[in-house]
């Protein structure tokens, strides 16, 4: 197996392979985030996951303490995260390697950052955006397509990433749809230093998740993923299970109104935003029928569970194959 894939993502933060395992609510732990770093990729974890800040600062010392390789954490950065800035002082205090912000504008954690030389990945989802956070000094972009799970872009990858490299001098990190090392190799292909990838590392003895939310990771596939705006506000990707089809994925009419009310706006976000974060954090850790399980359509490649090491070591053998299948083709 290939000891490197080099690309601008690993030379950027000295990893053997261009992955970053996403940080997914709710999923991502140290455990998990250490097992990614001894596999040769890196991991980030929502700072979201951590109730309190004690909680959260346990989290970054034992990652810390296991040593080895670089780690990120992913900030919320618009109005609906009030502990934004106590999580970005904690990670100041750690001196993260990267922090990957969502959902909002992140010139104020740029800013913070780079007097520490922590590095600051956005996600975007047009060249709009991708403009506005490089202008504001962020260090590379996280392409975040239509197949991405949680919040999805509305572009496919194989126009956004062309999009993003031609028109920034960012590296792009490619986010959504990616399970396999043929998909890898074709986001390289399009131009991407790396792949953000979440959903297949779900499934895994490393998560702290329920095995109901594992083995809903393997027995759906990507035609089971719907669109909810139910959750957060933001249209988000969920499995398509008993209870969200009960639920419905629409806003009910007081959400939505409370939502095109300017005045009221930021209320009724940060209501449904809780909400939806309560659902989900029931759905994630306990066994019962009204689940709410985010992922995306890259569970297509799960079929068991199976620990993070081994599906790196996969997704690496897999690159291998058809990079030379390419270049026999070539």
């Amino acid at each position: 197996m290939s000891d490197r894939i080099d690309t601008a993502l690993t030379r950027m933060l000295n990893i053997r392979y261009p992955i970053i395992m996403a940080p997914m609510f709710l999923v991502s732990n140290a455990r998990m985030t250490i097992a990614a770093i001894k596999s040769g990729i890196t991991g980030a974890i929502p700072a979201l996951n951590y109730r309190t800040d004690k909680e959260f600062r346990a989290a970054l010392q034992e990652i810390k303490n296991a040593g080895g390789g670089p780690f990120g954490i992913n900030l919320i950065v618009n109005k609906s995260n009030l502990k934004l800035e106590e999580q970005l002082k904690t990670c100041l205090d750690f001196h993260v390697d990267y922090i990957i912000t969502s959902l909002g504008s992140p010139e104020k954690v740029v800013q913070a950052c780079k007097k520490e030389g922590i590095l600051v990945f956005c996600d975007v989802i047009d060249a709009y955006h991708a403009k506005k956070v490089e202008d504001m000094g962020c260090d590379a972009l996280i392409a975040v397509n239509a197949e991405a799970g949680g919040h999805a872009g509305h572009i496919p990858a194989n126009e956004l990433v062309p999009m993003l490299v031609s028109s920034s001098r960012l590296p792009v990190i490619s986010a959504g749809g990616v399970g396999t090392g043929q998909g890898l190799l074709d986001k390289l292909n399009l131009g991407a230093c790396g792949v953000s990838m979440g959903s297949i590392f779900i499934a895994t003895p490393e998560a702290d998740v329920s095995d109901d939310y594992k083995n809903a990771i393997v027995q759906y596939g990507a035609k089971d993923i719907v669109m909810t705006t139910k959750i957060s506000g933001t249209p988000c990707t969920v499995i398509n299970t008993p209870y969200v089809q009960q639920i419905g994925t629409k806003q009910n009419w007081l959400e939505s109104m409370l939502n095109r009310n300017r005045r009221l706006k930021k209320y009724a976000k940060l209501l449904t935003f809780y909400k939806g974060m309560k659902a989900l954090e029931k759905a994630a850790f306990g066994a019962t029928y009204e689940t709410v399980w985010c992922a995306g359509p890259s569970i297509e490649y799960v079929h068991a569970i199976r620990p993070v090491e081994e599906i790196v070591q996969t997704l690496v053998a897999e690159y291998e194959t058809a990079l030379q299948n390419q270049s026999v083709a070539g």
